[in-house]
């Protein structure tokens, strides 16, 4: 595989893939691969009695690695290794998923099938479901659709851009250990400290491209991104993550809806911090703008990282 293949045409066929098929319902995925090996990692930690901080700061080393070294080697084949790179790159971004698995809890929504709706979106989030009102299940639709543009889209072209397929499916390991572990909770406040860092510090600069496309992409839409730019920096900053405010406030200044408020995880409500203009409920006509706005961004976000970060990775790595 020449350089210029590697380096521009494998994550554009990466993202017209994700946009175009999404996630194959039934295919196997790398996720679910390492979703078992910190599964397995977790249960061996437990029955050893190690200190379980330390033993997740060594799993970030040991599966991040572990997913470059196995990606990047497979990717190196003859002849099948542009496929495999391609395969990976593609695999390893969700903004297609993200914007048909938001589309069905929409359209349930759209049809009165509340419970359909709250199953759906069960699917997509951490939080419980099983409660939620209309106007709460839209504000959640909301809230992890603009979140995970970032999570699943932004961050990962970001490291596939720079560092290529294997450089992204280290992220892809750390992310989904902050996914797993990621709680402050008695079994997790220990083993996911290093994931949950980790993953701050690897989604900090792709969030915050995030929150800027949103913004240009929103002045295009004819939103008020002038507005929504002079308010969403102080929102941002109010989340216990230092990445997942602004994503989440650009696009509730943008569309004018509130996010954040009271959420039920594990059990026990969860004051979070309101986003946008408190008191103002998402209707159907703002969640289609917001996917909408959704779309548009991860296309913009694909065509300034695509060559701005392949021109980086040329010259400083050739």
């Amino acid at each position: 595989m020449n350089q210029f293949t590697a380096i521009f045409i494998v994550p554009a066929a990466a993202v017209l893939l994700d946009i175009f098929l999404g996630d194959p319902a039934k295919f196997p995925h790398p996720v679910r691969i390492i979703g078992k090996g910190l599964d397995l990692y977790e249960s061996c930690a437990r029955r050893l009695g190690v200190n379980l901080r330390w033993a997740g700061w060594a799993a970030v080393l040991i599966f991040a690695g572990a997913a470059w070294f196995t990606v990047s080697a497979l990717a190196r084949i003859a002849y099948l290794g542009p496929l495999l790179a391609v395969y990976f790159a593609y695999a390893g971004l969700a903004l297609g998923c993200l914007m048909r698995e938001a589309g069905k809890v929409a359209s349930l929504l759209d049809s009165g099938n509340i419970p359909g709706a709250r199953q759906a979106l069960s699917m997509l989030v951490s939080r419980e479901t099983a409660e939620l009102d209309e106007s709460a299940i839209r504000r959640t639709l909301a809230e992890t659709v603009s979140e995970n543009l970032n999570d699943g889209f932004t961050a990962p072209l970001f490291y596939l851009a720079l560092f290529g397929p294997g450089g992204l499916w280290a992220y892809k390991a750390v992310s989904t250990m902050d996914s797993m572990w990621g709680y402050r909770t008695d079994r997790f406040r220990d083993l996911g400290q290093g994931g949950a860092l980790t993953d701050d510090l690897l989604a900090w600069i792709p969030a915050r491209i995030t929150a800027g496309l949103l913004l240009f992409t929103g002045r295009g839409l004819g939103l008020d991104a002038v507005m929504a730019k002079s308010r969403f920096r102080a929102d941002a900053v109010k989340m216990e993550s230092p990445n997942a405010g602004w994503p989440m406030a650009a696009a509730a200044w943008l569309l004018q809806g509130q996010m954040g408020g009271p959420t039920v995880y594990f059990g026990k409500v969860k004051e979070k911090p309101v986003l946008g203009p408190e008191g103002r409920p998402w209707t159907r006509q703002m969640l289609r703008t917001l996917f909408e706005l959704t779309r548009k961004t991860g296309i913009r976000t694909a065509l300034v990282l695509i060559p701005v970060l392949g021109l980086a990775r040329l010259l400083l790595f050739s």
